[in-house]
C-alpha cells in the first residue's frame, strides 16, 4: 500500500537575493581562501581546441536597465559539437575545455563576460543537427527559479535557419531575442526580462 506523504509540505520559495554571489563567487566578492580562483571563472587554456571568443552578456530588466546582481552559467558542446558526459557516444571531447562557466554581473555595467571557444553543431534527438549555440542559466535578486535559456550567434545564419528549436518557436518575430551580434572576436548578448523585446525562456 502506497503511504501517505501528506504530512510532508513544500518549501516556501525564496528569491536567490544578495548571498548568491557569496556562495558562489567568493573571490569576486572579495573573500579570500575559499578557492584558489572562482568555479567556471576559465574556460579555455592554451590546448583547448577551437576558435576563441568573447561573449558579452547584460540581463536587462523592464526597464531596460541592467541588473547588477545577475549571475549566469553557460553550458556548452566543444568545437566539434561533443559533450564530456558518458552519454556522448560520437567521439571523446576535448579534454581541454570543460563546457561549463560562471560569472557574476559587473557591478557597474551589469556585464557578465565569458572567453570560450565557438562550439560545433550538435545533434537533436531525431538526428537534425542543431545551430551552434550556447545554453545559459540567469539567477538574480527577484528571480525564484533560475531562467534558462539559449544563445544562437549572428554569423551562423544557414544553420540558424536548420535549428529544430528555433523552428519550434510560435512567433518567428522572438527569434532574434535569442542572436548574439558578432562585434570583432566577442558576441553581444542581451536577456531581456520583461517588454517587447523579452527574451524566449526554456522550460530546462
Amino acid at each position: 500500500m502506497t503511504q501517505s506523504l501528506d504530512r510532508l509540505k513544500e518549501s516556501p520559495s525564496q528569491t536567490a537575493g544578495p548571498y548568491v554571489h557569496i556562495g558562489l563567487t567568493p573571490n569576486f566578492c572579495g573573500i579570500g581562501g575559499v578557492y584558489p580562483a572562482d568555479l567556471g571563472a576559465s574556460m579555455v587554456n592554451d590546448k583547448t581546441k577551437g576558435e576563441r571568443i568573447g561573449l558579452e552578456i547584460r540581463v536587462l530588466d523592464g526597464t531596460g536597465t541592467p541588473l547588477r546582481d545577475a549571475l549566469i552559467e553557460i553550458w556548452q558542446a566543444d568545437a566539434n559539437g561533443l559533450y564530456n558526459s558518458p552519454a556522448e557516444l560520437r567521439g571523446a571531447a576535448d579534454p581541454d575545455f570543460p563546457r561549463w562557466g560562471r560569472c557574476p554581473s559587473d557591478m557597474e555595467t551589469g556585464l557578465c563576460t565569458f572567453q570560450t571557444i565557438k562550439p560545433g553543431r550538435v545533434p537533436f534527438r531525431d538526428g537534425r543537427l542543431m545551430a551552434p549555440h550556447v545554453s545559459l542559466w540567469i539567477v538574480a535578486r527577484g528571480i525564484n527559479i533560475g531562467l534558462h535559456t539559449r544563445l544562437y550567434f549572428s554569423d551562423e545564419a544557414k544553420a540558424n535557419a536548420e535549428d529544430p528549436i528555433l523552428a519550434r518557436i510560435e512567433h518567428p518575430v522572438r527569434v532574434p531575442t535569442l542572436i548574439a551580434e558578432r562585434k570583432g572576436d566577442s558576441y553581444i548578448f542581451d536577456v531581456h526580462l520583461q517588454g517587447e523585446k523579452e527574451t524566449v525562456f526554456f522550460d530546462s
